[in-house]
């Protein structure tokens, strides 16, 4: 066992600074707690102001103690409670969590409050969770330093599920619920705001833990990322399966991002993306997260490449077995009728169905050699990686009966899960004890299905060579504005936000790049803004024009951009309509070069971009392009780099894209170009001299099939 495991989880003394003499107060739960659980290690309630607190002597202070305790919980107010963290750090206490809020959430003040406490860390070794903390709960050593109200409870269910949590509320919620559905936890730990131990260092220091079988994640905010998918990757590994909850499933976008990209790479399409790449299954459901891990258990992550998943359900309640379907249909997952040969098989047994997407047995499912006939069946059908059993009022009325065939299943190579459509706690609970994993509600049902079917092997951590450069010899022109650095090598810092700051490169010196990585861009040719005479172009008419400069990010948006130039009179006019729209709506944008380009189609326009995340780190982006491209939202998202075939999937997600893989007889378009193009750009991830905090190609044009792609407009934002 770790010296971190064991201090945090199961430690040989405590202490429990701020302990009140009023069991009814919160800073006077944690010693009722410990008592009452039956804790057999050393505890010390510290107390100045009192002799004894609960009837057991209070030490006036941690360096009053006979020695320097495993763990201090920390219940006192904010000032108080770092003025105790010094004291642990002093002291040579292990660990400290800390309940009081007060710090990052408190403006200067409290940032300068959370600023010492990682001095205190840094400089003594002591490890902290929190502050905002809960508390820590190991069920097994009965270390119950929590002020949760829901652990005020004899006999609570020890499990083999470790649970954690940004809320600190939760750990409760978690417990009382997991309860009620015959699920036991190991332990439970509320982070709080992650001062210095971070949720994934947390469970990361239990993944060797035989007696935890999988994680069960709470999760408010994406912090400390690196650490996260470092535990989700060992315990992959392991073969420990992690589920999360994540709140915040708004499409609010980031503000400071320049690029299309930024505004389609939501808070939560990030997550999504950041959990996903992790090997973690998400779910939308509380009642999802709880009852979900006993099937991720069952369900091992399906291969990138595999078949879309095909859910089997069998039923004595066609209408409640509807009630799984649906949501079922609308996440994604194929509902699919036995084959030919898996009907011909039921009959063989005597169980006669008609040929469609449920085998409803009706009444006769009530039977056991009838219920237990169609699973051994449907479990060994090719055409199904997952059998869902519904059943109806039986399982209240004869829970036995009910659920007999389906606990005596559960062996099968091929995962089962039940919905009981009625109340039926009996059955429910004989499941649960059985291990065969079972949902109260249809949506929760959907939920964890969908959930483990989706779950794919994490991605491996990105390697980063900090002296790899841009292709090429030379790093491109910069053509940057007066006053700004060039080549300045900056490294990608965790929760930085790359949007903040930075330099745009002008549309020439991105194209340049985009060249570069092997992207095709149209033909160009750079023009003084102050011609009077047109001259001889390399390509016809018509053409475009746009304002060339480094400090504008969307030319449209100045009235930069003029097309369908017939002739060259049409081309000096219109740049010096682009020179008096920019001085009128950007006063303090000077523009002395246009670029020229001839106009050109294909059968789509795509926006492919690529930016660094201020909590996950580098993303690459594809999505329908155009000037409409953030109204629409229909894109793809993943951490980069990415490689051809996560291309290709992402490619598949994207529903504006379906005409060009031939539907309906419309002309193809070369996919196979625009999936090259998306690794291609997602490779700034592996390139560090300088970084690209953004770039982006909007539009890139799809030919046909064999013709290739074409970047017709290209932005890039360096980090500074």
């Amino acid at each position: 066992m770790s010296l971190l495991r064991q201090a945090l989880l199961s430690p040989q003394s405590v202490a429990i600074v701020g302990q009140s003499n009023d069991a009814a107060k919160t800073a006077g739960r944690p010693l009722k707690y410990l008592r009452q659980a039956g804790f057999a290690g050393r505890i010390y309630p510290v107390n100045p102001g009192r002799e004894s607190v609960l009837g057991e002597r209070a030490w006036p202070s941690l360096a009053s103690l006979p020695e320097a305790p495993d763990h201090a919980y920390i219940v006192t107010p904010t000032d108080a409670a770092v003025e105790a963290v010094a004291e642990c750090g002093q002291r040579g206490v292990k660990v400290a969590t800390v309940l009081a809020d007060g710090f990052a959430e408190a403006g200067a003040q409290g940032a300068a409050r959370l600023a010492r406490l990682r001095d205190i860390c840094a400089r003594t070794g002591l490890r902290l969770v929190g502050p905002s903390s809960l508390g820590v709960v190991d069920l097994r050593a009965k270390a119950m330093l929590t002020a949760n109200a829901a652990f005020d409870e004899k006999d609570l269910p020890v499990g083999r599920i470790f649970a954690v949590s940004h809320s600190g509320s939760m750990i409760g919620a978690l417990l009382s619920r997991g309860k009620a559905r015959g699920l036991g936890f190991a332990g439970l730990v509320s982070v709080g705001n992650e001062a210095d131990l971070s949720l994934g260092e947390i469970c990361a220091a239990t993944l060797d833990d035989a007696d935890i079988d999988g994680y069960m994640l709470f999760l408010e905010t994406m912090r400390n990322t690196d650490a996260l998918r470092r535990f989700a990757i060992a315990a992959a590994e392991r073969g420990k399966p992690v589920i999360a909850y994540k709140l915040g499933r708004s499409l609010a976008a980031r503000e400071l991002a320049v690029s299309h990209t930024g505004a389609l790479a939501g808070e939560d399409d990030v997550a999504e993306a950041f959990l996903a790449a992790c090997g973690i299954a998400r779910v939308d459901t509380l009642d999802g997260l709880i009852e979900g891990l006993p099937l991720l258990a069952r369900v091992p992550p399906r291969q990138s490449g595999a078949r879309r998943a095909s859910v089997g359900v069998v039923t004595t309640t066609g209408g409640g077995a509807t009630m799984v379907v649906d949501p079922l249909s609308l996440r994604g997952l194929a509902i699919e009728p036995p084959s030919a040969a898996t009907l011909a098989r039921l009959a063989a047994a005597g169980i006669k169905v008609q040929p469609a997407r449920l085998v409803d047995l009706t009444t006769a499912g009530t039977r056991y050699d009838v219920m237990k006939a169609a699973l051994d069946i449907l479990t060994t059908a090719p055409e199904f990686d997952l059998v869902l059993a519904v059943v109806g009022s039986s399982a209240r009325f004869h829970p036995e009966l009910a659920v007999k065939p389906i606990i005596d299943s559960a062996g099968a190579d091929k995962p089962i899960a039940a919905y009981l459509t009625p109340d039926a706690p009996q059955a429910l609970a004989a499941l649960a004890a059985a291990g065969v994993p079972s949902f109260h509600t249809p949506e929760a049902c959907a939920d964890a299905i969908a959930a483990a079917l989706r779950r794919r092997p994490p991605r491996p951590l990105l390697a980063v060579d900090p002296t790899a450069s841009w292709p090429g010899s030379s790093r491109p022109s910069t053509s940057s504005a007066p006053g700004t650095q060039q080549g300045v090598d900056a490294r990608v810092k965790p929760g930085h936000d790359a949007s903040r700051d930075g330099r745009l490169l002008d549309e020439l010196a991105a194209c340049q790049l985009m060249q570069r990585l092997g992207i095709a861009c149209a033909p160009t040719v750079a023009l003084d803004a102050g011609i009077t005479q047109a001259p001889v172009l390399p390509f016809p008419y018509p053409v475009a024009v746009k304002a060339l400069s480094a400090e504008i990010a969307h030319k449209t948006e100045v009235g930069g951009v003029v097309l369908g130039i017939a002739d060259s009179d049409a081309l000096l006019a219109a740049i010096s309509k682009i020179r008096e729209s920019v001085a009128a709506r950007a006063p303090d944008i000077r523009i002395d070069r246009v670029l020229v380009q001839p106009m050109l189609s294909g059968l789509s326009e795509v926006l492919v971009g690529y930016r660094i995340d201020r909590d996950v780190g580098p993303l690459v982006i594809v999505a329908a392009g155009g000037v409409f491209t953030e109204i629409y939202r229909d894109r793809s998202l993943r951490l980069a780099p990415v490689d051809l075939a996560t291309a290709r999937a992402m490619i598949a997600e994207v529903r504006g894209f379906k005409p060009l893989d031939g539907y309906r007889g419309m002309p193809r378009g070369d996919l196979d170009a625009l999936a090259h193009a998306i690794v291609a750009l997602s490779q700034f991830a592996t390139m560090n001299d300088p970084p690209v905090a953004e770039a982006e190609i909007n539009p890139l044009l799809v030919l046909p099939a064999g013709q290739g792609v074409v970047a017709v407009d290209a932005l890039v934002k360096l980090m500074v």
